[in-house]
This record gives structure tokens, sequence and C-alpha cells, in this order.
């Protein structure tokens, strides 16, 4: 892929490794792309792949164990090898990024307003009140609203979606020639997320910068992107235009993640006087229930400002049975799951796990109870402590809950572990930092799983992990579930993924269940309008249905 003198990111036989105790890690071997003004390019692949490695490249922002060999110019600008007081010259004025995770990207101490005001005043002699207003305008620019108001809000006052439209605002700030985009969607409803690439295609095109997008969504690359390069062991294995990477692909690799990729199967709407397959539909026992959840009732704060998170809200799941919860951000699915692991007491209701009552078990019998409980968080940076190694990390529930066990049992039930989620136990001496994020997110599998619980709430769990990892860790979870039985609560924002491992489905939205039912039902013949909302916003690999799909919004939106 020789670059061309038009090219705002020209990236010439790059090299990277890592330097490791045990000696040089390769990780990014002769990759070369390129990419222009006001265009796309795709770059995908498995965790580990080394697509995230060349994106930080592209900044200049490996740490120092990094050696790199080969080139990276940003807008004539060499990167390699600059120094530090000319890469941040570049960084947030020529280039920025917008991270993967980014409730890590932000300021937990700095209200969003002032983050995104230091950024323009760091890049011109801009005063304060102004940085001020232009920080209200780029909120109000990527769509968040009543951006007077929320400019004043902390990071931790805003859902995922608005987080992440902050993290764009700030990375448009001072209109870069190239915007680098690392998963940028990851973990975002399938609404929020035809919103974000929405608003990035729109800034692209009115900023005519240059994109380089990481994704392991397939969906999302045929929706957004012009070109795509596959990678594969740190090298790039295709490369060509969307239409020739998604639809006629040439390496058995491409061909491979292609096959992993869940697709959605949505049938016409039923009438309204259809009945549901009976097949479907199974005579449920409360002897079987290892979650019964009535009327449940969450509000956080008081008198106006009130959130009401949770309203009369039930939910049951049987011993062996997987319920999927989907909805948008701020539908209220994950404060359901919090409070069925009790973390969150409700204001009204009651929650019996394993037949007991949350609020009335006491000490050692809750603690027993929560033995029996494996949970997986949605942000695995956060959940997994990075003072501990790897094996320390998926230990902890057996610290706790299996004391009398040696450390020697301890050690081999980790690496158990760590290989039923298809991770090597060479990783167990590693801290979390060191490893990719759909590999942080299978190590926060593990520890969920090393106790072989009777219930496990799992939130977002396949959200970090490429198609293919995504595939196996739900075989994994399946097969496991089908050896030991336990229960699953499935929150996910990919209905592809609840349609195929979820036997039933809550959808929820402001805190209220809207519909629910066997998945085979209420997924391919939903009832509402909402739920079909939902469905018509997810991506599908196709590059042609995704520009179908738009054109017909644009043309429904000026009839």
């Amino acid at each position: 892929m020789a670059a061309s003198k038009d090219s705002v990111l020209a990236i010439d036989g790059l090299t990277v490794g890592f330097r490791t105790d045990g000696g040089l890690v390769e990780a990014v071997r002769g990759v070369s792309l390129d990419i222009e003004a006001g265009e796309t390019l795709a770059l995908v692949g498995e965790s580990g792949s080394g697509k995230s490695t060349v994106a930080l490249a592209a900044l200049g922002l490996l740490g120092g164990t990094a050696v790199l060999g080969g080139s990276v110019t940003v807008d004539g600008t060499a990167v390699v090898g600059a120094g530090e007081r000319s890469l941040m010259g570049l960084r947030g004025r020529v280039a920025s990024m917008v991270f993967q995770e980014p409730a890590t990207a932000l300021d937990p101490l700095m209200r969003v307003g002032d983050q995104i005001a230091e950024v323009i005043r760091n890049h011109g002699d801009v005063p304060a009140a102004e940085a001020r207003r232009r920080a209200v305008e780029l909120l109000g620019h990527v769509g968040l609203p009543d951006p007077e108001t929320r400019v004043r809000s902390f990071p931790f006052q805003l859902s995922g979606g608005q987080r992440q439209r902050v993290v764009i605002a700030m990375a448009i700030a001072n209109r870069p020639k190239l915007l680098v985009a690392d998963e940028p969607t990851t973990a975002l409803d399938v609404t929020v997320q035809a919103e974000i690439l929405a608003l990035l295609r729109r800034l692209a095109a009115e900023n005519d910068m240059a994109v380089l997008l990481v994704t392991h969504n397939m969906g999302v690359v045929a929706d957004f992107a012009d070109r795509v390069a596959v990678m594969n062991s740190g090298l790039i294995v295709e490369h060509g235009t969307v239409d020739d990477v998604l639809l006629r692909p040439q390496h058995d690799y491409t061909r491979t993640l292609l096959a992993a990729v869940p697709r959605l199967t949505v049938a016409e709407v039923r009438a309204a006087s259809a009945e549901p397959d009976s097949s479907t539909i199974v005579e449920r026992q409360a002897s079987d229930l290892y979650v019964a959840a009535s009327k449940i009732d969450v509000t956080f704060g008081r008198g106006p400002r009130a959130v009401h998170a949770l309203r009369d809200v039930s939910l049951d799941v049987a011993a062996g049975e997987t319920v999927g919860l989907v909805g948008e951000s701020g539908s209220g699915k994950s404060t359901i799951a919090r409070v069925v692991l009790g973390l969150i007491e409700p204001d009204a209701g009651e929650v019996r796990v394993f037949g007991s009552s949350l609020r009335r078990t006491r000490r050692r019998a809750l603690h027993r109870l929560r033995a029996g409980i494996g949970a997986v968080l949605q942000d695995p940076v956060a959940s997994l402590d990075a003072r501990l190694s790897v094996a320390d990390c998926i230990a902890e529930p057996l610290l706790v809950h299996a004391k009398g066990i040696g450390r020697a049992e301890r050690r081999a039930r980790v690496s158990a572990a760590l290989e039923s989620v298809r991770l090597p136990a060479a990783l167990m001496d590693r801290a979390p930092r060191e490893l990719s994020g759909g590999q942080r997110q299978r190590v926060s599998l593990a520890r969920a799983l090393v106790l072989n619980p009777r219930l496990l709430v799992a939130d977002e769990p396949t959200s970090a992990l490429d198609v293919s990892v995504q595939r196996t860790v739900l075989e994994v979870i399946t097969e496991l579930q089908h050896e030991l039985g336990f229960a699953c609560i499935f929150v996910s924002h990919d209905l592809a993924v609840v349609q195929e491992f979820a036997q039933r489905v809550v959808v929820m939205r402001d805190g209220r269940v809207v519909e629910t039912g066997p998945t085979s039902v209420t997924l391919s013949h939903p009832e509402t309008d909402y739920t079909r909302r939902l469905l018509a916003a997810v991506p599908v690999p196709d590059p042609m249905v995704q520009r179908a799909r738009r054109l017909s919004a644009a043309t429904g939106a000026t009839a």
C-alpha cells in the first residue's frame, strides 16, 4: 500500500516489539497503510492481532518498552523517533484519538466542560470564557442534550453513550486532520451506536478528516468504512474496498472472521391475533427459579432531580436458563443486574436468589449465598485490580469463599479457569494492563467462573471481544452451563448475540419492562415499536444493506 502525496496518515514498513523479561515480543510486523483526507480506513482482526498497537503507534502513544521500526508520518510530520515536545504539538491539534474506554479516558475529578476547554487552550491562546463557550458548542455539536447543563457534569453523572460523545467532542475540539477511533462504539446500545456512527460520519465529512477506525464489529465496518485492512498476528493479510473485503473476501482468515459474526434474524411483524409457537414456551416451577425478583423499584437521588432507574420490574430466571436483558443506555438493565447481585438495595419489591430473600438473609448465610454467584462487570479495566497479577485477580473469589484450599490447588484452578476461556496459562503472571481489551474481558469471565457458580450475572461480557473470540467464549459459557446447570442473566446491547445465546429476552426502556418472552418469538416477531426500532438499528456486515438503510433514513427524514 504505497502512500500518496495527499495521505494524511502514511505508515510504511512499521514494526513494533515490546521488551519483556523473556525477550522482545513482536506485535506488528511490516505494516504499511495510508489514509487520505475525508477517507475512513477500518483496521480489523482478532484480539492481539496488533490493530490497537498500530493505532497507538500512529500518535506516538506506545510506552517506553516499545521498540519501533519503519516510518509513520502524520500530515508530513514524522512520528517514529520524534521527541515528546513535537508529539505534544501534534496530538490534539493535527491528530486526535477516541479511546476504547471513555470511562478511563476522562478525568473523574474534572467537569467535562473543563476537560474540553483544557484541550482547546493547550493548543491556542484562547481565553477561559471563550474555551468554555466552545466546550458548550462542541457538546451540542456531538448531540449531547442540554449542553449548557451537561458542561458542568462529572463523567460519572453521564451514561456510557454520553461519555463517548464527550470524548469525541474533545477529539474534534481543534478540528484535527486525522481521527484515530479505537472501538468507538464498544458497549454502546444499538441505537446510540447508530447515532455515534452517524455523528462521526458527519464530522469527518464536515472537517474533511481522515479516520483510522479500529474495531471488531463488522457491522460498524460495513456502515462506516471506505476501505478495510485485515490484521492477523501483526501482519496485514488482506486489504481492499469495504465491498470487496466484506462481500468478496480472498483470505481464509477474513472468511473465518466473517463466518463468526452473529446474524440477527428478523421476520415480518406478525398479526396481532397470531400466537407464539407453543414449542418455545417452557413451563417454569417456582422451585426451579434461581432468581425471582418481583415489583422492583429503584430511585437514585431525591427531590426534583431524582432518577427513577427501575419501576415495577419483575424478573425470574430458572436453573440452566439464560435470560437476555436488552434496551437502550439508561433503560435500567445494568441496574436490575446489580440489584440481583445485592449491590443495590431496591426501594420496593423483593429479590429472592436460590430461594432466599436478599433483604432478609444475614451475614454468614449471605456470604454462602454469594459464593454461588459469579459476576462479569461491563468495564474490565475498572473491575480488575491493576496492582495484582492476572492470577491474583482470578483467585480473589477463591481467597474469599474457599479459604481452605492451598496455594498449589488455587493456582491449578486459576489455570483451569484461564483454559476454559481460551487463554494460555502463561498469562497468569502478567498485569492486566499488559493484556488487550478482549483478553482482560476473558480474565473477568474466568474470575466469575472459578467458583463454578450456580448463577452467572454477565453485564456486557462480550462487548470488548472480537467476533471469533466472542463465539468461542459464548460456546464456553454454554458448555459450562450444560455441565453445571447454572442460571445466567445476560445483559447485552448486541441483539444478534442475545438471539443466539438466550432462551428468553426482557426488553427494557426507561426503567420498565416493555416486552418479554421467548427469544425466538420476541426478537423475530416484536410486538412493540420500541423493540422494532432497536432491531432496525443493528448494523449488518453488508455495506450495500447499510448504504440502503442510510438512504432510506435520509429519504424518510426529508419526506
